[in-house]
């Protein structure tokens, strides 16, 4: 079964820092880009950074940049996403996605940020 599970969610404070897991099973996905997305209560799901599979390119929102970093382990199949300075904005269900067009999506971790 091809899935993709994140994990590493969970309650810190403002300025404090988590970093996120997604793991990958039953196939590899290192020439596809990989993905993290947010949804907070009551907004649309929105793009937080991105990785390529091949050069491994990073890319981020705006609104994370230069606090969030992605990164990953072909070998073990794994993608993290390092979060420093979080703020209370960053409080959501935190996804990773892959494959052709983000075909494949993990279930979710959720990351609250408290002030």
């Amino acid at each position: 079964q091809v899935q993709l599970v994140e994990s590493g969610g969970g309650l810190v404070q403002v300025g404090g820092s988590l970093r996120l897991s997604c793991a990958a099973s039953g196939r590899s996905f290192s020439g596809y880009r990989r993905g993290w997305f947010r949804q907070a209560p009551g907004q649309e799901r929105e793009f937080v950074g991105s990785i390529t599979g091949n050069a491994g390119i990073t890319d981020y929102a705006d609104s994370v940049k230069g606090r969030f970093t992605i990164s990953r382990d072909r070998a073990k199949n794994m993608v993290y996403l390092q979060m420093n300075s979080l703020k209370p904005e960053d409080t959501a269900v935190y996804y990773c996605a892959a494959g052709e067009g983000y075909a494949l999506w993990g279930q979710g971790t959720q990351v609250t940020v408290s002030s």
